[in-house]
Formats: C-alpha cells, structure tokens, sequence
C-alpha cells in the first residue's frame, strides 16, 4: 500500500467559524496504480490533493504514506517525504525559467544531498525515459508546452518515489501535446509507476484505471477498470489565467 486514508475531514477557520471542505474521505491506493479524482471547481479536490500530497493536514482523520503517520510528521519529516516519496506535476509546470531542463530535473536530488555526479546522471536518464534526450540543455523558454510537462515528469520520477501525483496534468497543453502526455502517464504506469491524477475532465480521467469522484468535498468510490483507454480530444485550459507559485516555492515542492 503507497497510502490510506481514514475518515479524513479538513475545514477552513472563517473567522471563528469552521468551513467543511472535505467530508468522510476513506480511499486507500496500492503500489502499481493508476487512480484519477474527478470534480468540478469547488468540489473540494484541490484540498484533497493538499492533503495526499503532504502539503498539507487534514483536520482529523487518520492519514499513513508508506509507513509514516502524516498528523504525527513536523515539518521537516514532511519535507522528507514531498521530496524523497512523491513525485508532483503541476498544471503549469513549475520550472525554474533560467534553468536548463536537466538542471530542473537535478533539483530534487540536489535537495536529497545527491552527489553532482550521481544526480546529473540520474537527471540524464529521467529526461531519456521522457523522449527529450536532444533537449537536455534547452531552458524552458526553448521548449513547448508539452516538452515543458516531460521535463516536469523527469522531475518528479528522477528520485523514484512511490507516488506521482499529478494536477491537471494536461490543463495548459493543446490537444496532441495532453494526447502525448498521458500516453506517457500509462507507460510509466506500465513500468510500476503509481499514479494518482487530479482532473476535471472526463476524457483524461479515462486514462486511469481506477476512477473516483469528489463532490461538496464528499469522495464516491469509482469503478476499477480494466486498463487505461487512450485520450482523445481534450479541452485545453487557459494557463494565463492560473496564477503559478512562486519559483522558489516551485522548487522546494518538485
């Protein structure tokens, strides 16, 4: 098992009121899958998201990744895990615009204290894994929207981590550059790779094996499917219109 959740509840303090945002949360996801959560703005998946990909906490309920106990981690232990256990995608990439692709690729092992050698190496192979071993070197302003989102997923499988978990992985790629992107998703899968995929769309949610559904922060268990169905035609998103975090935040969370 990669990480258990039991009744998860989270609320937001409006002054000194308490906000429900998630509800009852119970979903476990085992090594080796490939999980999509669907919901429309405001159903809550965004926090659950938070929650699974230990930037967050959730207000009472039982969270164990791996073998740790998430409400019993500081904050340096949770730092551990972001960087060492999951692998994040974001929407809008996240790369650190005045480095070159391998060196955003780095950026994980140079947190984990990886030696030069070693993380530049493992660096190489991730970006090979991903089809762009012709533009290791190219800044991301060279690069397109989906060569962007390879090097985002180098990043986040260079340390090997149990989880790669992905915010709308396709939100601001054309249609042929999300097509590629998640045909890439279920190759990975298909290595062993676990995934668990935070998508509004129905077309891209289809590609994971398993899919539930996140309603008024309410999750319903999904149907296990066979295996994943190839993407076809999915709605592009306006990346201007979603504001990206701060570059050092970008890195500290890849």
């Amino acid at each position: 098992m990669v990480f258990e959740l039991k009744s998860i509840y989270k609320d937001y303090m409006q002054g000194k009121e308490a906000v429900p945002v998630l509800k009852d949360i119970t979903m476990s996801v085992d090594e080796g899958e490939y999980v999509a959560i669907m919901g429309p703005s405001g159903s809550g998946k965004s926090t659950l998201m938070n929650i699974i990909g230990c930037l967050d906490k959730q207000t009472k309920g039982d969270f164990i990744f791996d073998t740790a106990d998430i409400m019993l981690c500081n904050d340096k232990q949770l730092s551990e895990i972001r960087n060492q256990k999951i692998g994040f995608v974001f929407q809008n990439f996240n790369l650190l615009p005045r480095q070159s692709a391998l060196e955003n690729v780095e950026l994980p092992l140079l947190y984990a204290g990886v030696s030069k050698r070693k993380r530049r190496k493992l660096a190489e192979e991730a970006l090979k894994r991903v089809g762009l071993e012709d533009r290791m070197l190219f800044k991301p302003t060279q690069l397109s929207g989906g060569q962007k989102q390879r090097v985002a997923i180098a990043r986040a499988i260079v340390n090997q981590p149990k989880l790669l978990l992905a915010d709308e992985p396709t939100g601001a790629l054309d249609t042929k550059s999300g097509e590629q992107v998640m045909e890439l998703f279920s190759e990975l899968n298909r290595d062993g790779v676990t995934i668990v995929m935070i998508t509004h769309e129905p077309e891209i949610a289809k590609c994971a094996k398993r899919i539930m559904h996140i309603r008024d922060g309410q999750l319903h268990a999904g149907d296990f499917r066979g295996s994943a169905e190839p993407v076809s035609a999915p709605e592009t998103a306006d990346a201007a219109s979603q504001a990206a975090p701060q570059e050092e935040t970008e890195a500290a969370e890849a």
